[in-house]
């Protein structure tokens, strides 16, 4: 037994899960026309769609840190399980448990760093080059992502402690 069954969460937390998913989708697809666009406009009419370069940038971080809180929602983060199978099962929850709060405090650390960062920006005006677009608001959505999905990280395994199979 690697990991204890997945706990149904109610219905709130699959509908923010499924909206968070989507909306990553919308910017991944977004992401993907203007790479397309871009690139005729480049090759067949000579002719580079303008801060492409810029967008493409921005969209990629925020569908990286959109997705955070959604594979948080859906504890499907990266995991190597080479010493935990042989644990009794009845540690499993606990481990769950304490690698779920030991990842959200580190996310909230980072979730730190990067609002300072952020702020850092916006304090000298940070913008791309070519579109002039501020930086500092994709920082703080960044941040807030990486909030979000600190606590979700953090609280997602408790349920299981109080659990009785």
């Amino acid at each position: 037994m690697t990991r204890p069954a997945p706990i149904d969460h109610g219905a709130p937390a699959g509908a923010l899960r499924v909206a968070l998913a989507a909306l990553g989708g919308v910017l991944l697809m977004a992401l993907m026309a203007l790479t397309v666009v871009d690139v005729i406009g480049r090759y067949l009419f000579n002719s580079p769609l303008i801060g492409a370069t810029e967008l493409t940038e921005l969209l990629l971080a925020a569908v990286i840190f959109l997705g955070l809180p959604a594979v948080a929602l859906a504890e499907e983060h990266v995991s190597v399980d080479l010493l935990t199978d042989r644990m009794p099962p009845w540690v499993q929850p606990w481990r769950l448990a304490l690698a779920g709060v030991f990842s959200g405090v580190v996310l909230a650390l980072v979730t730190w760093r990067i609002w300072i960062y952020a702020g850092q920006i916006g304090s000298y005006g940070g913008a791309t080059n070519s579109l002039r677009l501020p930086i500092a608001p994709l920082g703080y959505f960044c941040a807030l992502c990486t909030g979000a999905g600190a606590l979700i990280t953090a609280l997602m395994p408790l349920p299981r402690l109080f659990r009785k199979d």
